[in-house]
């Protein structure tokens, strides 16, 4: 088991930090149905209730958030960890892309669906150095069936949304090269993760048969370990928060396993990078409803606009 430092506990199912210049740190609670901000003491606000799923979070180039709304998540509690469930939370109308203005508190609707296809479960994101995002839409797992997922390409405007891959299964964590080439994309129930080698933004150069979407597989995990979402280090490796086995993945571009970091909840959700020489991991440790910290030894990919 690593060190690592609580920054705050009590947090309702936690995802998708943004590590933020004050040194504090942006997430969404998806239960709570909040975006949140965790300052460096500790002291959690929130910055906006949204409602629905808040599921993943970005800075975008105009200073804004930008959330993947799943449109709400129901959960359960096995063997003291917080969990999801199979099912359609209550209140669900569909799966979005939102714009939230931190000053004012703008919250709005600027993807819902792409083309004729409806968004069903968005849950992760990440900008390019173009201005335009990639996200997922993972779909809704309902009690006998599962929805197809999708990999997606949106201008922060409003003004354009595209299919880049389909169909996944249960596709869920994003992340960019360092020279916004490849995008990967981690696969929660295969715990696969996949490349998408780019011909220009939002298009991919599709492999052929046996790819089932035009990816190329990078890695698959042995034994029943799940993936959630992902950061890209500095060097290019993949970070994958992976489930049950509860720990941070480090996967090479060429697809070598380079550790496991192992925390006490096999909910690890998500991570992210900050500090000033971005050697300061962020996790989400969903299960117990926690943020940690720690010193990481690779230095994080910077983000275009964080």
């Amino acid at each position: 088991m690593e060190n690592f430092n609580v920054m705050a506990s009590g947090l309702l199912f936690p995802e998708g930090p943004v590590a933020l210049a004050d040194g504090s740190v942006a997430l969404v609670e998806i239960q709570r149905e909040t975006v949140s901000r965790v300052a460096p003491d500790g002291a959690v606000s929130v910055i906006a209730q949204v409602g629905g799923g808040p599921n993943g979070l970005a800075m975008g180039p105009d200073g804004a958030f930008y959330i993947c709304n799943n449109g709400g998540f129901l959960f359960q509690t096995i063997a003291g960890f917080n969990r999801t469930r199979a099912g359609i939370h209550p209140h669900y109308t569909s799966g979005r892309i939102e714009r939230l203005d931190p000053v004012s508190g703008e919250l709005k609707t600027l993807y819902d669906r792409c083309g004729d296809f409806p968004l069903c479960g968005p849950n992760d994101l990440v900008f390019d150095h173009t201005g335009g995002f990639y996200f997922t839409d993972f779909g809704k797992n309902r009690a006998r069936d599962r929805d197809h997922a999708g990999l997606y390409y949106a201008r922060a405007d409003g003004s354009m949304i595209r299919e880049v891959a389909y169909p996944l299964t249960t596709a869920n964590g994003v992340g960019l090269s360092p020279d916004d080439s490849v995008v990967y994309v981690s696969e929660t129930e295969t715990g696969r993760l996949w490349a998408f080698d780019l011909e220009e933004p939002g298009r991919a150069r599709k492999h052929p048969h046996p790819s089932p979407h035009g990816g190329r597989l990078v890695c698959g995990l042995p034994g029943y370990q799940r993936f959630d979402s992902l950061a890209v280090d500095a060097y290019g490796n993949i970070c994958v928060a992976t489930l049950v086995t509860g720990c941070i993945t480090v996967i090479t571009p060429g697809g070598d396993v380079l550790r496991q970091v192992v925390f006490p909840d096999p909910m690890v959700t998500n991570i992210c990078f900050g500090g000033a020489d971005l050697k300061t991991a962020y996790i989400t440790l969903s299960g117990t409803g926690q943020l940690v910290s720690m010193d990481w030894p690779e230095a994080g990919l910077r983000l275009p606009y964080t």
